[in-house]
């Protein structure tokens, strides 16, 4: 039998080998992120992924010592620093090694879809509208945790989700990884063993066994979590990261109403986002055709309906989960999520429509456009490439005050004063004093003109994207997102110098967004002996204009 599988040809049907298929999908990363992958640090990678992985990869500690530890399992913060010992401490080297890890992900959409609908062209389409849907895109070199755990939900959902060919043990292992990478993966393996569950205890007697012991395999990844758990404890007596971040992320998210619009935000996320609604509608009206039949006459095959209906049900504990918890509705938490919907959208084309290939290309050309072209709506930046636009601003303000402002203290705002502070980020190269307030909204800016002596520069910047007026949801929309949300108004650097008594010294605009440098004119009393000496503030020597 051996000898007869050396010597017989490979059939034309046959999967390609996953080890030809991953460089292929690595180059075809590589080069469409190579513009991005020299780009400093951003947001939340800024503000807590990449220095808690420096702290490890400084001291060895796996709790963070110089930002507030979240209790964000340790995965990435091992794996960022293996490649930094290999490799040195560089932008490039980071985003390189993350665009490892969405390259794994991708194989392994490439492989449950392959194993679930049975079809190559399904599976490569699925795969290429992965990679392309911005949301992917964007944090495929971005060091969040979230890219981490989905790459390794992708890989458990391979195993865990066909029919008939489950493998739980191995599922369990990937499932652990994604975890130990980002604590909330562990909704995916909890539902998936509920699932076993519920249909084991309703099975005959000859299944229930196996039912109950997958379910059993999967509630596992629970395991390895705790104990993450339990020595962040020990070691900080939290559990869940500090007081501040479990307030903000499972405590006043708790409130009905919030999670009721929360929710519709998550339904959008998941459907309609980012010129998703593209494939979405278009799957939609297939649904009105009959499926298409084969040579024989045979309607084709899609989906199974044991897989459709796990997929369903891990889309709404999903949208739910993050309805309820998470302070900021970001959509990179649902990002193991979107390659679901995609291979529900592209089996649909599949089955249904003769052309359908069209309507993946149509979907795809929507996807690329989504990359470049906001929509009408606020959105977090690194939903798409405006991300990038926003770190290029960041770079050019920071340059300008370096230039005209060389030791001010500056006011502004996260993130940009961790990119001032924190010379590892890749925006300066020695620590500057700042003062920070939360925004540019009215109510900071009259906090910040109350201290005027606490800063001689500011570097102001948009917070947010903030859509034309005409295109903007109507007010009660508005009044939620501004109560639970963190919805606000920045006030543009002319307005922001008017309030501070400043002079806007330069500004720049790009894609929406803007940023802005002000100096300060002002002179302030202190006391000497002689009497009353007006000292002027260091950076009224700068003449130089806008």
């Amino acid at each position: 039998m051996r000898l007869r599988k050396l010597i017989e040809p490979p059939r034309r049907d046959a999967p390609f080998p996953l080890w030809m298929i991953f460089p292929v999908i690595f180059a075809a990363l590589y080069l469409t992120h190579f513009t991005l992958l020299r780009l400093p640090y951003f947001w939340d990678e800024a503000g807590y992924y990449i220095p808690a992985a420096w702290d490890f990869f400084r001291t060895g500690s796996l709790i963070p010592s110089s930002t507030a530890s979240n209790a964000h399992p340790p995965l990435p913060s091992i794996y960022l620093a293996l490649w930094w010992k290999a490799s040195g401490y560089y932008p490039e080297v980071t985003r390189e090694a993350v665009l490892m890890v969405a390259s794994l992900g991708l194989l392994g959409v490439w492989r449950l879809a392959l194993r679930i609908s049975r079809s190559k062209a399904v599976a490569f389409w699925v795969v290429v509208l992965t990679g392309l849907y911005p949301i992917w895109f964007a944090q495929s070199t971005l060091a969040h945790a979230d890219i981490f755990a989905a790459a390794c939900t992708m890989w458990g959902l391979v195993y865990a989700l066909p029919e008939g060919e489950r493998r739980p043990r191995v599922a369990a292992a990937w499932f652990m990884a994604a975890a130990l990478s980002k604590e909330t993966a562990i909704f995916v393996p909890l539902t998936l063993a509920v699932i076993c569950l519920v249909t084991g205890l309703r099975a005959q007697s000859s299944e229930r066994l196996r039912l109950i012991v997958e379910s059993a395999w999967l509630a596992s990844c629970v395991v390895p979590l705790a104990a993450w758990y339990g020595w962040h404890y020990a070691k900080t007596g939290f559990m869940f990261g500090n007081a501040d971040f479990l307030r903000y992320n499972a405590q006043e998210t708790l409130t009905p109403l919030r999670i009721l619009a929360a929710f519709g935000h998550r339904l959008l996320h998941l459907y309609g986002h980012m010129n998703m609604f593209v494939p979405v509608l278009l799957a939609l009206a297939a649904l009105l055709l009959q499926p298409r039949r084969d040579t024989e006459g045979n309607e084709r095959v899609g989906l199974s309906v044991g897989v459709r209906n796990r997929i369903f049900i891990l889309l709404l504990v999903n949208a739910l989960v993050f309805s309820v918890l998470g302070g900021a509705l970001l959509c990179r938490y649902l990002l193991p999520m979107y390659p679901l919907v995609l291979v529900l959208a592209v089996s649909t084309f599949q089955r249904r429509v003769p052309y359908w290939p069209a309507l993946a290309v149509l979907s795809a050309a929507a996807f690329v456009a989504g990359l470049f072209v906001n929509p009408p709506y606020g959105f977090a930046p690194e939903d798409n490439l405006a991300y990038a636009h926003l770190i290029r601003l960041h770079q050019a303000a920071i340059a300008q005050l370096t230039k005209s402002y060389p030791g001010a203290t500056v006011l502004s705002a996260w993130p940009v004063t961790d990119e001032l502070k924190r010379p590892e980020l890749g925006y300066v190269k020695e620590p500057w004093d700042v003062w920070a307030i939360d925004d540019f909204s009215e109510a900071q800016i009259e906090r910040a003109a109350e201290e005027p002596g606490r800063y001689s520069a500011a570097l102001v910047f948009s917070t947010k994207f903030d859509p034309p007026p005409l295109v903007m949801l109507g007010r009660r929309s508005q009044a939620l997102d501004e109560r639970y949300f963190g919805l606000h108004h920045d006030l543009s650097p002319e307005v922001v110098a008017h309030r501070l008594n400043g002079t806007v010294l330069w500004t720049a605009h790009d894609d929406g967004m803007w940023a802005g440098v002000l100096r300060f004119n002002r002179q302030f009393e202190a006391m000497a002996e002689g009497g009353i000496v007006r000292l002027p503030m260091r950076t009224t020597t700068a003449t130089s204009g806008p």
